[in-house]
């Protein structure tokens, strides 16, 4: 089941945002969508930081979504789609909109199939592949966030992507309130990057994967050794983002030559990682008020439980200014800024 409707994903459930219009504005609260007031954002975000939305709720469906989208619209407020939580920062303002929550739309295995709502967290669609015995997604085990957000930001671990598993993304239109469903080719996959994360009228709704058999002991060690590699990596209790900048595809020859020298490795895609980067200017340990550059993991910011979103701001800064003037590499912010 997503949330409280059948999966059939080869029915046509396309329905217009029209009939959403035409419902009485009595029913905007007694049907399904819920809405609350002033809630802290922090809490909902792996940074652990930002003020307060000036009004919450949350999503599993399509219908869901229309009521809130028609909610906004009577009332002239911007909107936002949170999902885990895992790459955005809200400003110490908050935001003075409407954040809309995507909840655990629920899983199910069909065969070598997996259909996921969007809300769904990533680990757990991890763990219930392995239940499963399908193999294809446990390298991807530690990434925090979503499965849609995954899908959204195409993220990756490990030499997988989520590019390599998804068969077919639906989508809620927001422009026309109307759900479509996009194959693979049609989503526009790039390192962390996809059509989703370009086009913010396509809000995902569920997604399908297809995995491969696999054997739930061999996958159980595999989830298990991922685990400690990020581990390793960082502490995956920290107050962060994960990884804060985009490995940039570098040119400079004289600067990849000392990275092999260094690290003993070679380069994927051309680009050098962001925290080797960062390391190599010297920031590693920098603070900014109660925002670090993390001692583990130089592309890792961290809050240390005081840090306001303005000092994450000033520190990001701080790395990009550095980055560029001593490298001259532009580094490009993976996490998503929102109320500033």
């Amino acid at each position: 089941m997503f949330g409280r409707y059948p999966i059939d994903w080869r029915r046509n459930h396309e329905r217009s945002f029209l009939e959403i219009k035409n419902k009485k504005r009595k029913y905007i609260h007694t049907l399904m969508f819920k809405i609350k007031q002033n809630v802290s954002l922090a809490p909902f975000t792996t940074f652990r930081i930002g003020g307060n939305a000036d009004y919450y709720a949350e999503a599993a469906g399509a219908l869901e979504l229309a009521e809130a989208f028609e909610y906004a619209d009577a009332h002239h407020l911007p909107t936002f789609i949170l999902g885990g939580g895992s790459n955005v920062l809200f400003a110490d303002k908050g935001f003075h909109g409407l954040v809309i929550g995507m909840t655990d739309g629920g899983i199910h295995v069909f065969g070598e199939t997996v259909m996921a709502g969007a809300g769904m967290p990533l680990f757990d669609a991890v763990w219930v592949a392995k239940d499963s015995n399908l193999a294809g997604i446990e390298n991807l085990a530690g990434i925090p966030g979503t499965i849609g957000g995954a899908v959204r930001g195409n993220a990756g671990a490990f030499g997988v992507e989520m590019a390599d598993v998804v068969v077919a993304v639906k989508v809620f239109v927001k422009s026309t309130g109307m759900v479509k469903e996009f194959k693979n080719s049609d989503c526009g996959f790039a390192y962390r990057e996809s059509i989703f994360k370009k086009n913010p009228d396509l809000i995902i709704l569920s997604v399908e994967l297809r995995l491969s058999q696999g054997e739930k002991a061999t996958l159980e060690r595999i989830i298990k050794e991922t685990m400690v590699k990020r581990e390793a990596k960082h502490a995956q209790d920290a107050k962060c983002a994960g990884s804060f900048f985009i490995n940039p595809v570098v040119q400079d020859e004289t600067l990849i030559a000392e990275f092999r020298k260094d690290s003993k490795s070679e380069l994927h895609g051309g680009r050098l990682p962001a925290g080797w980067l960062i390391d190599h200017v010297g920031l590693r340990g920098k603070c900014v008020g109660g925002a670090m550059v993390s001692n583990q993991h130089p592309n890792y910011i961290v809050n240390d439980g005081t840090a306001t979103a303005e000092d994450v701001v000033m520190l990001a800064s701080l790395i990009k200014q550095r980055v560029r003037d001593d490298l001259g590499v532009q580094l490009k912010e993976e996490v998503q800024f929102v109320g500033f």
